[in-house]
């Protein structure tokens, strides 16, 4: 996903941050703090996402494009000491910046994310614009910083402002798409083990919100009544539920779409409640049937619309009737290691023959199965070379049937009729394996 850093240069930023234990050698200014924290985020890009395309815009009360989308990392951080104090901060002008090198570059199709570096203080500037503030499928991170943890509302307000990215599914001929609600709407609790792990969009962290925790009461100043430790929280109650129980909470995202509010627990210590997104549709989690029609045990035997007796109590998720052949595995090439540990095991066969003739082409069958299905006809070629260059590398003391039969193998991968996918190559008749006949 492209990425812009958008940092701020206002003359805010151009403050040193004294603590009690530095020395005047030691200060730094919110900017160099911030150029600092890019340098490490671009470190993190080369190291994991080289491929990732990331532009750098400075704004105050206008926004510059530092640089354009690229992936030379050496050529940003070089940029970066190029930044410079003006004057005071205004969100709608980075606002409108981005969205015009986002469209110019990518579209308003594609996903980008935005990643917001300031001190959270506007001074008199406030943010004007109306939502969508962005014109494309954004993901915005805000990074303030700041001694304190509250932040100028206008902030908050832009932070609040971009919707939720909808998900988007090919159904059969046409294509649907959900938007997740702004209220999430708990319907009801089922046990851990009875919801398994089922397929899902994404994963959120919830947090409680700040501005509804008291009940529309006035803000609560938490120097005063002892930290935000004594606020009342919705999300804390539940989340202390779910934890001490364990269960978990089925809620609706929106029209026939679905999550699961959990405990996780990042540490031994430490644990959060998590949004999970199911994928949208009323049988989402298919061993526990039509969501809407998931009732209390206790009402069960008086709904009238269903006049079964209750059902036995059976431990999820349900397995299937039919028996599964595990006979045969799956052939999957997500990672080039996978291949290379099929063609390694084909060749440790080939350094035994002929004692292992019948597990050699076994796995050469199974692998020209699967290099069909895929489409990956290259792999004959670079499988028979494979062969060849092992018929060098033979040692004296190997079997004469060795080389005859990957040399064999070699020649047959490279014919037109091998690639068809009713074909099974055979083993070469030779006196080495035909001593018992």
């Amino acid at each position: 996903m492209p990425a812009i850093i958008a940092i701020d240069v206002s003359l805010s930023m151009a403050r040193q941050i004294v603590s009690p234990d530095s020395d005047s050698s030691d200060l730094c200014t919110y900017l160099q703090l911030a150029i600092h924290g890019t340098n490490s985020l671009l470190d993190y890009f080369s190291a994991h996402a080289k491929l990732e395309f990331v532009a750098l815009t400075a704004f105050s009360s206008t926004c510059e494009v530092i640089s354009p989308f690229t992936r030379d990392f050496e050529s940003l951080r070089s940029k970066l000491t190029q930044l410079e104090e003006c004057d005071k901060t205004c969100f709608d002008s980075v606002v409108q910046c981005v969205n015009r090198l986002v469209l110019s570059e990518w579209g308003s199709s594609t996903p980008c994310q935005v990643i917001l570096l300031t001190d959270g203080n506007l001074g008199m500037s406030s943010i004007t614009i109306e939502p969508p503030v962005f014109s494309f499928p954004c993901k915005l991170t805000s990074v303030i910083i700041s001694k304190t943890k509250s932040c100028h509302p206008s902030l908050k307000k832009l932070v609040e402002t971009p919707d939720t990215i909808p998900f988007t599914k090919m159904a059969d001929l046409e294509l649907s798409t959900w938007s997740m609600s702004s209220t999430i709407s708990v319907l009801g609790f089922l046990e851990i083990s009875q919801i398994g792990s089922p397929a899902a969009v994404s994963r959120h962290l919830v947090l409680p919100q700040e501005s509804g925790g008291n009940g529309g009461a006035p803000p609560v100043d938490h120097e005063e009544e002892g930290g935000e430790g004594n606020t009342p929280s919705f999300c804390v109650l539940l989340h202390g539920a779910v934890k001490v129980e364990n269960y978990a909470a089925l809620c609706n995202l929106g029209s026939d779409w679905y999550g699961i509010l959990y405990s996780c627990a990042d540490s031994k210590k430490k644990s959060n409640l998590m949004l999970l997104a199911l994928e949208p549709g009323k049988q989402s989690v298919p061993w526990l049937g039509n969501l809407q029609h998931l009732v209390s045990p206790d009402l069960w035997e008086h709904v009238e619309a269903f006049p079964l007796k209750p059902l036995e109590k059976k431990t999820f998720p349900l397995k299937p009737l039919e028996k599964k052949s595990y006979s045969l595995n799956a052939v999957n090439w997500i990672r080039q290691a996978s291949l290379q540990s099929d063609i390694q095991k084909i060749l440790r066969h080939a350094r035994k023959l002929p004692d292992k003739t019948v597990q050699f082409y076994k796995e050469l069958n199974k692998l020209k199965r699967a290099a069909i299905s895929y489409g990956f006809l290259e792999l004959f070629d670079g499988l028979a070379a494979i062969f060849e260059r092992e018929c060098t590398l033979l040692p004296g003391t190997a079997h004469p049937d060795c080389a005859l039969q990957l040399t064999f193998a070699a020649g047959l991968l490279r014919k037109p009729y091998v690639r068809d996918p009713k074909y099974v190559i055979s083993a070469m008749r030779t006196n080495f394996n035909n001593e018992d006949e």
